[in-house]
């Protein structure tokens, strides 16, 4: 499966926020904390890794978004996150401001 990160990689994307918000309410959405890469755990999640993916949710490393992350994305909806879908999830992860 060599080229599966090789063709995830070419879907990393940007969104804002509030183009997120209808897989949010379909709950969709996956948040990979900083420190992880995203690419990573979209192989993982694609490839059925499924012990992996459990050592990061067991680590709160990937989680659904919480009401105060919610609250604080609502409140600046031009806040940005590099994306990946992985059907039917979309993972993101928040950029940070360099």
């Amino acid at each position: 499966m060599p080229d599966l990160r090789v063709d995830l990689r070419e879907n990393l994307d940007e969104a804002e926020w509030e183009w997120l918000i209808p897989h949010v309410k379909r709950d969709a959405v996956i948040v990979v904390t900083q420190g992880l890469d995203l690419l990573d755990v979209g192989v993982a999640i694609a490839s059925d890794n499924i012990p992996q993916v459990q050592i990061w949710i067991d680590e709160q490393l990937i989680t659904k978004p919480s009401t105060e992350q919610l609250g604080e994305w609502n409140s600046n909806p031009q806040k940005r996150f590099q994306t990946l879908i992985i059907q039917p999830y979309v993972i993101v992860q928040e950029m940070v401001n360099t």
